[in-house]
């Protein structure tokens, strides 16, 4: 029997992906010296998302502190937006979380050095993120 999908982004989704990363050995080896927080926002499309929406997770050595739907005045360290379609496509692995920002397919506000230190952490985050059983809005 299969895992149930999760609709991304949900509370249960989150929760699900907070599990996961706290689980995987790579990225706590990949971001061990990290201490920041983001707010991922998927952007308004007109189609499938109407309004924007954020999750929210807390990243310490290694460690997801804290993860869940963010609330609308809530900021962070780092905001990593782009619109749903390539939300999806970063979780085939066909558009990469680094050279997706540079592509301008995502948008980063924050320090762009640090994240660029952290180039196997973000590609283990994503990769966590395959990981959980997934169903988009547009499923």
């Amino acid at each position: 029997m299969s895992e149930e999908k999760l609709l991304f982004p949900s509370d249960e989704w989150i929760s699900a992906y907070m599990e996961k990363l706290n689980q995987n050995e790579a990225y706590a080896d990949a971001a061990s010296w990290w201490e920041g927080d983001f707010i991922f926002e998927i952007t308004a499309d007109g189609k499938v998302v109407k309004e924007p929406i954020k999750f929210y997770l807390d990243l310490w050595h290694g460690k997801c502190r804290e993860a869940h739907m963010a609330r609308p005045d809530e900021t962070a360290e780092f905001i990593y937006s782009g619109p749903y379609e390539n939300w999806k496509l970063l979780f085939q692995g066909k558009i990469d979380p680094i050279k997706g920002i540079m592509a301008r397919k995502f948008k980063l506000t924050g320090d762009m050095g640090k994240v660029m230190r952290a180039t196997k952490a973000a590609a283990e985050l994503v990769r966590t993120a395959a990981m959980v059983p997934t169903r988009f809005l547009d499923d």
